[in-house]
């Protein structure tokens, strides 16, 4: 392709878009750039505080904890209290509480502030996606998932590279780089995002339709099927953080090559995810969800067979085409069956598939790869794809083409209660119909 090619194909994949969503996604890419306690989290407590790898597994198990809790909590609050003061408040007590917990000596402090860190850092997912889908048209969502993906992977590739020099000098000033980058990301959002929640029409109040609350979407089958699907892909994907370097170094590779093996997969996603999304972005999401789901199975399949650094570099290949397909692709869905006046609760349930998977996914890899061996790891990856690709197939058929447009902002959140409707999750639910999704 030409330099004037690259250069008009650049212009296509940003055009369109509106301003907010340009603001949204400099928040997030500044945010990703901060990114330090969950890369080298790890590292410090074992390197730096002397803990064992007993404790330092607790700590990261209570850090994916808080994730699972605030999941739901963040996409009752996006309904409840509107998009950007919930992206606000998650913003700035993330920065306080990473700050926090790099002064934390005391091993139950560390626990705890690392559980507050998890939720926190968590909460502000379901508001972004939810104000995500508000600003953005609805033929434009899977190009807007896929930049916003891009800047998260760019964010997390040069934070990596700066955070492992900053840890070489101070890993105090590692936390109190993300605090400070975290909390310019809610400058970012209280000065430049408006609040995006739609207002109901007069219509629709008059109708006195009932409120989507968390037992409306455990109630939609569809929804429903997608975070379970969901929840099978992060266990796919995450066998590259979990599974892949304990195999490879039970099979004697350094961390150098893991290095290099995974340093793959953020290099591909910066590189080809604009220009794959593009070529994507208008084709049936059936297809891409199903051929994404079996490559993504059988890409870590091949793990298997992969005996040096370079065939298993090969494999990274492999399922991260799957993961720079499924991403915008499945976010796109996941927005599209989302009630107009229930993004939030919707965008919450569907985070925290990916939530519990970071809990079991590191459960997983360790005791197939210890009782069984690396091999059957991977082979119950391949059978995870498969059964994901016929879950993919089966759920989309029939799937109505197209969606509403959005309507015009509230001008004020209104604060209502929070907790009741979190437990009542727990209570058996009244026999109603669910929300259709949104046409």
């Amino acid at each position: 392709m030409s330099v004037a090619g690259m250069r008009r194909a650049a212009r296509e994949s940003v055009a369109g878009l509106p301003r907010e969503f340009w603001w949204l996604w400099t928040s997030t890419l500044v945010n990703r750039l901060g990114a330090f306690v969950a890369t080298f989290m790890t590292l410090y407590l074992t390197l730096e505080r002397g803990y064992s790898a007993s404790f330092v597994g607790l700590v990261v198990a209570l850090h994916g904890l808080g994730g699972v809790v605030s999941s739901l909590v963040a996409g009752v609050l996006t309904d409840r209290l509107g998009r950007r003061p919930t992206l606000m408040a998650a913003q700035a007590s993330t920065a306080f509480s990473v700050a926090l917990l790099g002064f934390m000596e005391h091993p139950a402090a560390i626990a705890a502030v690392a559980l507050l860190v998890g939720m926190t850092s968590n909460a502000s997912r379901p508001a972004v996606q939810a104000m995500m889908a508000d600003i953005v048209r609805p033929e434009d969502r899977v190009r807007a998932f896929a930049l916003n993906y891009w800047a998260i992977n760019l964010g997390f590739a040069i934070s990596s590279v700066v955070a492992g020099f900053v840890a070489e000098y101070s890993y105090l000033a590692g936390f109190l780089g993300e605090a400070a980058l975290t909390l310019v990301c809610a400058v970012l959002v209280y000065l430049k995002l408006p609040e995006s929640r739609p207002e109901k029409t007069a219509a629709e109040k008059a109708a006195a339709e009932p409120e989507v609350r968390l037992g409306t979407v455990l109630r939609d089958g569809r929804f429903m099927g997608v975070v379970g699907l969901s929840f099978l892909i992060s266990l796919i994907f995450m066998q590259g953080s979990f599974g892949l370097p304990l195999a490879m170094g039970a099979a004697g590779f350094s961390t150098t090559d893991y290095g290099l093996v995974i340093g793959v997969n953020g290099v591909l996603i910066v590189a080809l995810q604009i220009p794959v999304t593009r070529f994507i972005e208008h084709r049936d999401p059936q297809k891409l969800l199903v051929i994404s789901a079996l490559l993504a199975g059988y890409g870590f399949g091949l793990t298997a067979f992969g005996g040096s650094v370079w065939s298993l570099a090969l494999t990274v290949c492999v399922w991260t085409l799957a993961e720079i397909v499924n991403s915008p692709t499945q976010m796109g869905l996941v927005a599209r069956l989302s009630p107009l006046h229930g993004r939030g609760r919707y965008q919450g349930m569907y985070t925290l598939s990916w939530a519990v998977a970071s809990l079991i996914a590191p459960l997983m890899a360790g005791f197939a790869i210890e009782h069984f061996g690396a091999g059957w790891l991977w082979g119950a990856t391949a059978v995870l794809g498969t059964v994901a690709a016929a879950g993919y197939w089966l759920l989309m058929r029939g799937l109505p083409q197209g969606e509403a447009s959005p309507v015009e902002p509230v001008a004020e959140p209104v604060v209502e209660p929070v907790v009741e409707e979190i437990v009542e999750v727990a209570a058996p639910a009244k026999a109603t119909d669910p929300v259709a999704p949104a046409a």
